[in-house]
């Protein structure tokens, strides 16, 4: 299966692309698609743009993303929800299946530990997909949300096919 992952951010939205089977996992592409600074709307607008890029070139199965968590400011998490609402337009707009996770659910199932810190999710994805260099924060958190998903998927694949 191939996952796209996605980290949100309305200045940086991260984005990975594995291939993976629920055991083993290969890295395919990986980046940032780096906005700046500016009014919001066109920023969603290259978000949407750029992601639908992302969907078109690597032709995912599925996209895997980070669900918005409220941490002290509401408005920084609204503007966050929007930047997730451009990128799952574009995915859904062409067909893909939108799964999400809990921020603390991708880190404890790539790294161990839910409040890993962006150093450790870097560290373990070079480790994971045996890459040359650590990614980059955002790259390595899109990768970590989309190795979430396939394992999460290939467990409950393999639990469903017990319960028959």
């Amino acid at each position: 299966m191939r996952i796209l992952g996605i980290d949100p951010g309305s200045r940086v939205t991260g984005y990975g692309v594995i291939d993976s089977d629920g055991r083993s996992s290969r890295h395919v592409a990986s980046g940032c698609i780096r906005l700046g600074a500016g009014e919001l709307p066109p920023r969603l607008g290259r978000i949407f743009t750029e992601v639908g890029d992302l969907v078109a070139e690597y032709a995912p199965q599925a996209l895997a993303v980070e669900k918005v968590f409220m941490a002290k400011n509401a408005a920084s998490a609204l503007v966050l929800g929007h930047a997730r609402g451009a990128a799952m337009t574009a995915c859904v707009q062409a067909g893909l299946e939108v799964f999400e996770y809990a921020p603390r659910a991708v880190k404890l199932a790539v790294v161990g530990s839910g409040a890993a810190d962006k150093a450790q999710v870097q560290h373990m994805m070079r480790m994971l997909l045996g890459l040359t260099r650590a990614p980059a924060a955002d790259a390595a958190d899109a990768l970590a949300v989309a190795l979430c998903h396939a394992h999460t998927h290939s467990t409950r694949s393999a639990v469903s096919r017990v319960a028959r």
